[in-house]
């Protein structure tokens, strides 16, 4: 039996507030009254800053249900739902909303009681948790400590039980083969499974892809392959099958490299079935990511140690539980519960990583149990590893792992290559940029930040050893301070910069509203201008900006030669220790002086004739008004120009994959964004359409009496479709601020028709654990950006309609405006578009058995843009009512065949 806790639980909603007190009695409460009694007593809740935003009470506090689920149950998932967390305890779920704060109550004492099960396997390291959060005043921290044993023997300190990884002999070069067509489609045969549906596209898809492993005959010449394969070919099965069966022939490495991180996992997953052992799986699959992503044990330690305070030291205790436990260390994407960092407001979690690039690599006393290094070893020795296609640019332009190039590439979700490289190969000099170089050399510049991490700190011994390094050292830290440093921003507001780069920006400020011709009122929009006819007090302020940044970047290279010059020589003061700081200052060095070299060849075109192949222009970054950087942008107007030069071209065989490969035009349109026009032999081509039957699965609807403007309008068109199909609806919008209108508008209509909503950059819940939400609940529905236009895989019934607020439109900043310049005109917006609906209307039908309907809430929508959607789909123009009548018919007919929308279903990606 069960023993209730003596604390009262609160819910709520968009259709009421629920208090069940500590006798079990539950009541409907207003939101005042709510308000006043979580301020005075301590409530159990689930998802705190969610029912704070409900209540507009932001700093609600107390026993959230979601942080007591981290710490007993570290690394596993849970959707944070009543209905999820219900599911994970195996409680029945709630009926209606008014159980819900009994259930709460429920689910802390069911919580509370596995503290005390024998088979609790997350036992270890849980009493000396405990214990440095009941320092901490966390909530549970009482409550915990009840049902926990001091531990006979000390339990060991996180750090200690970590597994090291192990120093291996790089892999040899793979040897020549040539992959057989039939011995490709037996091991396609054998990881579909007996019994399996006969796929001809997956297995003529498979054939085709094993080409690419054929030996290269021209160096600088790759096998290539473009492949276009329909949703629900089966496209992951049909690469791993050539892919596995070339590394084991081989013995090299494949690399798949990905977009998204919800393909990433599905890829994990899909490759167990080549490896069924786990031991064997996890030396032979990798799953690589960029280093912001992992967990900094480094950092995680300072934080532990007292670097951290309040609740971002609570969430440091909560994350270290996790990292006991956790696969890989992936704090973005991994095993680590997407809402955990949401719960404290992402107070602490950047700082638990490398996002600033200030790893000192083998000088940390956690190398060799450094997370980013343990996957980064484990890639040279793999048979398949998953990346993204940011991770094998940055590698591949900074010259890393260079004796361990991947040869043998696949570029799934390849439409969007040409969008990672147009990030990877940009220069963009900022404030924000200049700062965080000002922080990697000179350190924090203010009290109590945590472990020093400035040039001088980190290499102190070089500074007291070596007189000339010494001196770079400090004519470095010298010269940095001419870059911005803290309240920028403010300075050159009130037009009082200081020093050379803040006067820059102040000049490219001015330019900047002087020449904006927008007059827009949007003040959510940044603003920007192209950097041309430039003269004046702008190149001065230029020319001095260029002399303070080769300032810096002298004494950068001199330490970087000096330390070459010492690693080579090995003096008697360089121990293991300070040999390993030196390496890893080197790496970090690199990157640095690239960054400056970079920013100083952008400021000396300034002023002279402009270089076709870039787009130059000048920017100011707003959020809501509010201004957060200024600086100068360039872009590559054709930024598969590099990705070509080194990735591709060094490559031995790659092919580049995807639904929408063509982007909306044909196979001129995949060569130019793919890069393969700059190969001196063109590519293979391969196309296979979707299996599903289109015409009678899927529909789309061209709403035709919604006024484009009308907000009220718009807002009550969502609320009557998503009511028409009972949910399972994914609203697409093409600004933030319409959604938020909308989803203010709808809310509480949706909760008093028992249809729960969720929003994109409105609910304090990101964005992956948004779409968990949606894909556990058939009921519920889902608004949001171009983020979730072709980043969600929902099939079945949680997903059976797709609504468009209008249609996609690329926004015409100048970058924009010189690609479609050189790209044909309107006919490259258009192919934009195609795609992009393709990408959408994707969403809709991703199993055989689904069905669903695409609705477009724009009555101008172009006839040419109908060859977006897979031939024989029905499309038709029709007023609201009409589109509710036939959605209507559609639900109704669901619920009689047996697709009851009570039923959380949840499927992989038929890829």
């Amino acid at each position: 039996m069960v023993t209730p806790l003596p604390y009262p639980a609160l819910h709520a909603s968009h259709s009421g507030i629920w208090i069940c007190s500590s006798d079990g009695e539950t009541r409907a409460i207003g939101k005042g009254e709510a308000i006043g009694r979580v301020a005075e007593t301590p409530h159990i809740l689930l998802n705190a800053p969610l029912l704070g935003q409900r209540l507009g009470y932001p700093d609600l506090s107390g026993l959230d249900l979601l942080e007591l689920f981290a710490f007993i149950h570290p690394a596993q998932f849970v959707v944070p739902t009543p209905a999820g967390l219900a599911k994970a305890l195996g409680l029945a779920p709630p009926a209606q909303e008014a159980d819900i704060a009994a259930l709460c109550r429920q689910a802390a004492s069911l919580l509370l009681e596995g503290l005390e099960a024998p088979f609790w396997k997350e036992r270890e390291g849980a009493w000396s948790s405990a214990q440095a959060l009941y320092r901490l005043r966390w909530p549970w921290a009482q409550e915990v400590g009840r049902k926990l044993e001091k531990p006979v023997e000390a339990e060991r300190w996180l750090f200690s039980k970590l597994p090291e990884w192990e120093e291996e002999a790089p892999r040899p070069a793979p040897r020549t083969v040539t992959i057989d067509r039939n011995e490709a489609l037996a091991t396609l045969d054998s990881l579909t499974g007996e019994g399996s549906e006969e796929r001809e596209g997956q297995k003529s898809y498979a054939a085709a892809v094993s080409q690419i492993f054929n030996p290269r005959k021209i160096k600088g010449s790759p096998n290539m392959l473009l492949a276009e394969a329909g949703t629900g070919i089966g496209k992951t099965l049909g690469y791993l099958a050539p892919a596995s069966l070339w590394s084991q022939q081989a013995g090299g490495t494949v690399w798949i490299s990905t977009f998204t991180k919800a393909l990433q996992r599905q890829l994990d997953r899909e490759t167990r079935r080549i490896y069924p052992d786990e031991e064997t799986f996890r030396r032979k699959v990798v799953v690589r990511k960029g280093r912001e992503n992992y967990l900094c044990l480094l950092n995680l330690e300072d934080a532990l140690q007292g670097g951290f305070t309040g609740r971002a030291a609570i969430l440091a205790h909560l994350v270290a539980r996790w990292a006991a436990y956790s696969k890989d260390g992936d704090m973005v994407g991994g095993d680590l519960p997407g809402w955990l960092t949401t719960l404290f407001r992402r107070n602490g979690a950047t700082a638990l990583t490398d996002r600033r690039g200030e790893c000192v690599y083998a000088g940390c006393p956690h190398y060799r149990k450094c997370f980013i290094e343990k996957a980064a070893h484990a890639s040279q020795q793999a048979d398949i590893v998953i990346a993204n296609h940011a991770l094998v640019m940055v590698n591949a332009a900074r010259g890393r792992e260079q004796q361990n190039r991947p040869t043998r590439l696949i570029f799934d979700e390849g439409h969007h290559l040409f969008d990672a490289a147009d990030s990877m190969f940009a220069a963009r000099l900022s404030g924000q940029e200049a700062i965080e170089i000002r922080r990697w050399v000179i350190g924090p510049e203010t009290k109590n930040r945590g472990r020093r991490r400035g040039l001088a700190a980190r290499l102190a011994d070089l500074a007291s050893y070596d007189e000339e390094g010494g001196r770079a050292i400090e004519s470095a830290r010298h010269a940095a301070e001419a870059l911005p440093g803290d309240g920028w921003l403010q300075r050159i507001g009130e037009g009082e910069p200081f020093g050379p780069i803040e006067a820059l920006l102040q000049e490219v400020r001015a330019m900047v509203f002087a020449r904006d011709e927008s007059q827009s009122a949007d003040a959510g929009y940044g603003l920007e201008t192209e950097l041309t006819h430039v003269e004046g007090p702008m190149i001065d302020a230029v020319a001095n900006a260029a002399e303070a940044m080769d300032g810096l970047l002298k004494p950068l290279v001199r330490l970087g030669q000096r330390i070459e010059h010492l690693i080579e020589e090995g003096p008697d003061w360089m121990d293991a220790p300070a040999r390993a700081r030196m390496e890893g200052a080197l790496s970090s060095l690199g990157w640095r002086r690239d960054t400056l070299s970079g920013w100083l060849s952008l400021l000396s075109r300034i002023g002279g004739p402009a270089d076709p192949d870039f787009v130059d222009w000048l920017m100011i970054d707003r959020f809501e008004g509010r201004e957060y950087d200024i600086g100068i942008c360039r872009h590559w107007l054709d930024p598969t120009i590099p990705v070509t030069e080194v990735v591709t071209k060094p490559a031995h065989g790659v092919m580049i994959t995807s639904a929408t490969l063509k982007g909306g035009g044909g196979w001129d349109t995949a060569r130019a964004r793919s890069g393969a026009v700059h190969l001196p032999h063109p590519p293979q081509e391969f196309e296979v359409a979707s299996p599903f039957d289109y015409p009678n699965q899927a529909k789309v609807i061209i709403v035709t009496d919604v006024k484009r403007g009308d907000m009220a309008g718009l807002a009550g068109a969502y609320a009557q479709l998503i009511e028409a199909s009972a949910g399972g609806t994914l609203g697409l919008f093409t600004a933030i601020r319409r959604l938020r209108t909308v989803y203010a508008r709808i809310a509480d209509r949706m909760a008093q028709s028992g249809l729960p909503i969720y929003a994109q950059h409105v609910d304090p819940i990101d964005t992956g654990t948004l779409v968990d939400i949606f894909r556990d609940d058939p009921k519920a529905s889902l608004l949001g950006t171009d983020a979730l236009r072709d980043g969600v895989d929902v099939p079945g019934q949680s997903l059976r309609l797709v609504v468009m607020e209008s249609v996609p439109w690329p926004r015409p900043n100048i970058l924009h405006r010189a690609r479609k310049l050189a790209g044909g005109g309107s006919a490259y917006d258009d192919r934009i578009i195609r795609a992009r609906l393709a990408q959408a209307f994707g969403r809709i039908i991703r199993r055989a058995d689904d069905h669903g309907h695409f609705v477009i809430l724009s009555s101008s929508f172009p006839s040419r843009l109908f060859s977006a959607f897979p031939e024989g789909t029905p499309i038709e123009r029709m007023p609201l009512a009409q589109a509710l009548a036939e959605i209507s018919k559609a639900t109704s007919e669901m619920k009689e065949s047996g697709l009851s929308t009570e039923t959380s279903l949840m499927h992989d990606d038929p890829q």
